[in-house]
């Protein structure tokens, strides 16, 4: 797997809109991250030139603006950044997790129902193989 650079919170978000709306242009990004956040325009410029730095973002000129894709994936940043929580809260165990959350009462009847039936169809899945 390609290593996947180090995201901050606030660029995370500037990468969520690029992975709904991809390739998308300067102008759109700012507008949909203004919709929903108070950061100004030159904040949300800067974190798109830091973004396409850390070779996380391509930027290719079209006209007057630039047009943005992602050069990581959202699974596999996602499933990095699962792997580092886990290893860095739960010494890299699934079922530490999942044991501190059951054992501090942390998760509802419904919860605990829909984690059974995962493993059911997951169990299945690994029958059918």
């Amino acid at each position: 797997m390609k290593e996947i650079p180090q995201i901050s919170e606030a660029e995370y978000e500037v990468m969520k809109v690029i992975w709904n709306y991809e390739p998308i242009s300067t102008p759109e990004v700012v507008e949909k991250l203004s919709n929903k956040s108070d950061w100004k325009p030159n904040t949300i410029h800067t974190m798109l030139a830091r973004l396409v730095k850390k070779k996380a973002l391509h930027a290719r000129k079209d006209g007057r603006v630039f047009i943005y894709s992602s050069l990581v994936e959202k699974d596999q940043y996602v499933e990095q950044k699962s792997k580092s929580f886990l290893q860095q809260f739960f010494g890299g165990t699934l079922h530490s997790m999942v044991l501190n959350f059951i054992e501090n009462d942390q998760l509802s009847n419904e919860e605990i129902s829909e984690l059974k039936k995962i493993l059911s169809m997951r169990e299945k899945k690994e029958g059918e193989k």
